[in-house]
């Protein structure tokens, strides 16, 4: 979907800069003096608008969240959000995901969500999609021993894709669910994207693999 071009998004970003860090690559280590306490870090790859991400940190406020996103036009939607709900376990990177090891150390974070992620669905891209072999490498290395990823999905291909690299890198499926929204579960943020293509019938996938 392409993005509408703001033209006051550089400034915004630089004045609230206290939400969306500049040079985040120097918190690597140091999350934890950034939030200025001792909480569990959950990152999300590719948070959008916000509504997730704003929505865990207020069901979750004893955990710190890292959103990061690429599209400087979108990113701002969730400073906005972050700033006018107050949220202050929330920091947010306008960054490509490509080389997360230079943003977290080892065993730096709990939790990793992958939410509707770019299918990439022809063979030619397979690297660029979240769960390739390559991102899994740079995933276990900054997740914690019992850290975890949670992927959701409305993309069939995607989800199969994923369980079969997951399986192949060696991880444990802790939870592989076809139809997310059938159980009912109230612990479920839905994304802007969940919202969107739940309503137009489709299914959701989500499953939590370990290393």
């Amino acid at each position: 979907m392409r993005q509408r071009y703001k033209p006051w998004a550089d400034d915004y970003l630089k004045e609230k800069n206290h939400i969306a860090l500049e040079n985040p690559g120097l918190n690597k280590g140091k999350w934890n003096s950034v939030f200025g306490n001792e909480n569990p870090i959950y990152v999300e790859i590719g948070s959008g608008k916000g509504q997730f991400i704003t929505g865990m940190a207020k069901q979750y406020p004893d955990i710190n969240f890292v959103g990061i996103e690429v599209a400087k036009s979108i990113i701002v939607s969730t400073v906005q959000k972050v700033d006018e709900e107050g949220l202050g376990n929330i920091r947010l990177l306008n960054e490509d995901a490509n080389d997360i090891r230079s943003l977290f150390a080892d065993n730096e974070v709990e939790q990793i969500y992958l939410n509707f992620s770019d299918p990439w669905p022809k063979n030619r891209h397979e690297k660029r999609r979240l769960t390739y072999k390559s991102f899994l490498e740079q995933y276990q290395d900054i997740l914690s021993e019992e850290g975890q990823i949670v992927l959701k999905t409305d993309n069939r291909g995607l989800f199969e894709y994923s369980l079969v690299s997951f399986s192949e890198y060696g991880m444990k499926l802790a939870e592989v669910n076809l139809d997310l929204h059938a159980i009912e579960d109230e612990t479920n943020v839905k994304t802007e994207y969940e919202e969107k293509f739940s309503s137009k019938g489709h299914v959701i996938y989500r499953c939590k693999a370990k290393f």
